[in-house]
């Protein structure tokens, strides 16, 4: 019998057989809501969203990408970015320019103030991520990341 076709034949798992503590997917997104949950309180004092956070947060490591490839870094849909992007630009902290060569590409640029406004949030950003992280050893946080890279190659639908 072929290997494939034995393979399809074994039942696949319910949920419940798996368990919600063993089902990778559902820890991803409970540790990432209260990450955001925690940063959320802090950012709304300061009059921003994690849409604009997490945007500003992008531009400081890669300046000047297209809106498109923002949005896949980002995470955030391109209709809810562009929103994003009309505040954060009213507020002078990014600006939008037309691509050199190709009028329909625009690219955005983080602005002096957008890096000043991104340096007042990283400090709670920051602090979330070494509570979600203590008690985990280097060599824990390493393996971390290279399994989520991994899992990010396997179920990427863009090269970035």
């Amino acid at each position: 019998m072929d290997q494939k076709v034995a393979e399809k034949r074994v039942p696949i798992s319910t949920l419940g057989q798996i368990g919600l503590q063993q089902f990778a997917p559902y820890l991803m997104n409970r540790i990432m809501g209260r990450y955001n949950a925690t940063l959320r309180e802090d950012f709304r004092k300061k009059h921003r969203t994690i849409p604009q956070v997490r945007t500003l947060a992008v531009l400081s490591v890669m300046d000047g990408v297209t809106v498109g490839d923002l949005s896949v870094y980002t995470v955030i849909e391109q209709s809810t970015l562009s929103r994003t992007l009309d505040a954060l630009e009213a507020h002078g902290l990014v600006r939008r320019e037309t691509g050199e060569t190709d009028s329909r590409v625009r690219k955005v640029f983080l602005t002096d103030d957008g890096r000043t406004e991104f340096g007042r949030a990283w400090p709670a950003m920051h602090a979330a991520f070494e509570a979600m992280f203590e008690d985990i050893g280097e060599d824990e946080y390493s393996a971390l990341i290279v399994t989520l890279q991994k899992m990010l190659k396997n179920i990427r639908k863009h090269e970035i």
